[in-house]
C-alpha cells in the first residue's frame, strides 16, 4: 500500500493536470464564441477610425464608437490575460512536477488559486455567450407599475424598483430615476429609470413581465394574506434611437407639472416636470429629475424614442410569429415569477422552474441566477429573442 502522501499527491497531480486541460478547452471556446479574429480586426479598425480628428466634428458617432473601442478592448484584454494566466499556471505545474511532490505540495496552493481566478472569468465570458439580441449589450430604459392588488401592489411596485436599484448597484451599473408616481397611500404607482452599463439590457429584459407578490398584508387591519401584482418593462435605451423613428410634434400632446418626491432644491419650485403622451399609440412617458423643462423635455423625447422603436421591432417579431403559426403560451398569462413570503418564504421563476427559499436577498437584489436561468432558458428555445 502506497503511503497516503504519495498516492494523494498522484491523485491531485492528475486532477491538476485534467483542470489545466479543461479549463484550456473552454478558453479555445470562449475565443471562439467571441471571434477573437473579428475582434483583433475590429480593434484595429477602431484605432484608425477614432485616430481621425476629423471624426470628432461628428461627437455623437465619436461616443459610439469610442463606446465600441472600450468593449473590444476589454474582450481582448480579458482574452489575453486568461490566456497568458493559464500558460503561467501550466508552466508552474510543469516545473512542480519536474522538482517532485515536495514541489508540488508546496506550489498547489498557488496553482489553486490560479485556476479557481480562470474559472471565475470563464464563467463570466460564458455568460457573454447567452446574448444573443442585437440590443443586449445596450443600456436599459425601464418602467415599474403597480397593478391589481390596491396599496399593497403599490407598496409592492416601490419593493421592486428598491430591488432593481440594489441589482444595479451590485453590479456597478449606473441608474437615472427619471420619474416617480407616489401611490395614494403608500409605496408608487408607476416609476421609469435608465441602467446604464454593458449587458444591462440583455439581463433586465429577462425581467419583463408581472411579478406577483403573496404575503401578509401589513396595510389590512386584520393581516390576512393578500395578493398583488406589479410589472416591470424593459426597452434598450439608445441614445440615437431617433434615427430609427421619426417623431411628429403634431402627434405630441406635451403636460407640465409640478415635480414631487426627492429630487433636490429644484423639485416643487416649479412646474417642470413633463409628461409627453404619443397621441398615435397611446405611449404616455414622463421625467421629472432634470433640473430644467427644457431638460426634462428632452430626456422624455429620448424615452419615447425608444419606447416607439422597440414597439415597432415587436410589430415584427408579431409578423414573423403569424407567419410561423401560433406559438404556446406561457402559463399563468403574463406572470414570470411568484413571490411568497407566507405561508412559507419561496421566489419562483414560472418559465424557467428556477427557485430559492432565499427570499430576502432576492428583494436585495440578489437576481443574477434567476437571470442567468432565463438566458439558457431562452437560449433553448424556451422563448423569442427579445431585441
Amino acid at each position: 500500500m502506497s503511503a497516503p502522501g504519495v498516492g494523494g499527491a498522484g491523485v491531485e497531480r492528475g486532477e491538476l493536470a485534467d483542470e489545466l486541460a479543461e479549463l484550456a478547452g473552454r478558453l479555445e471556446a470562449a475565443e471562439a464564441y467571441l471571434h477573437l479574429d473579428r475582434l483583433r480586426a475590429r480593434h484595429s479598425e477602431l484605432e484608425a477610425q477614432l485616430a481621425d480628428p476629423g471624426l470628432w466634428e461628428e461627437p455623437e458617432r465619436a461616443r459610439r464608437l469610442s463606446a465600441e473601442y472600450g468593449r473590444v478592448r476589454s474582450d481582448l484584454e480579458e482574452l489575453e490575460r486568461l490566456r497568458r494566466s493559464l500558460t503561467e499556471a501550466r508552466e508552474l505545474h510543469d516545473l512542480a512536477l519536474e522538482e517532485g511532490e515536495e514541489a508540488l505540495e508546496a506550489l498547489r496552493p498557488e496553482l489553486r488559486e490560479a485556476l479557481d481566478g480562470v474559472r471565475a472569468a470563464l464563467e463570466e465570458l460564458e455568460l457573454r455567450s447567452l446574448f444573443a439580441g442585437e440590443y443586449d449589450e445596450r443600456d436599459a430604459v425601464c418602467e415599474i407599475h403597480a397593478g391589481a392588488g390596491g396599496t399593497d401592489a403599490q407598496d409592492w411596485a416601490e419593493m421592486l424598483l428598491r430591488m432593481y436599484l440594489r441589482w444595479a448597484e451590485r453590479h456597478g451599473f449606473g441608474v437615472e430615476l427619471d420619474e416617480v408616481s407616489p401611490g395614494q397611500e403608500a409605496g408608487i404607482l408607476s416609476a421609469t429609470f435608465i441602467v446604464r452599463g454593458r449587458h444591462a439590457y440583455g439581463l433586465l429584459a429577462a425581467e419583463r413581465g408581472v411579478h406577483r407578490l403573496v404575503r401578509m398584508s401589513p396595510f389590512d387591519s386584520q393581516h390576512r394574506r393578500q395578493t398583488s401584482f406589479a410589472s416591470l418593462e424593459a426597452t434598450p435605451f439608445l441614445e440615437d434611437a431617433g434615427d430609427e423613428v421619426e417623431i411628429d410634434e403634431r402627434d405630441l400632446r406635451v403636460d407640465t407639472y409640478r415635480s414631487s418626491g426627492a429630487g433636490g432644491q429644484h423639485v416643487n419650485v416649479t412646474d417642470s416636470a413633463v409628461r409627453i403622451t404619443h397621441l398615435p399609440t397611446g405611449i404616455v412617458v414622463s421625467c421629472q429629475n432634470e433640473r430644467s423643462q427644457h431638460q426634462n423635455k428632452a430626456r422624455a423625447l429620448q424615452i419615447l424614442a425608444a419606447k416607439l422603436a422597440e414597439r415597432q421591432r415587436a410589430e415584427r417579431r408579431a409578423e414573423l410569429s403569424a407567419l410561423a403559426g401560433p406559438q404556446a403560451k406561457v402559463e399563468w398569462g403574463n406572470q414570470i415569477r411568484s413571490y411568497v413570503l407566507a405561508p412559507y418564504q419561496l421566489v419562483k421563476d414560472l418559465r424557467t422552474g428556477e427557485e430559492t427559499g432565499n427570499v430576502e436577498a432576492v428583494l436585495d437584489g440578489d437576481l443574477d441566477r434567476f437571470m442567468v436561468s432565463y438566458l439558457r432558458w431562452r437560449r433553448g428555445g424556451g422563448a423569442e429573442q427579445p431585441g
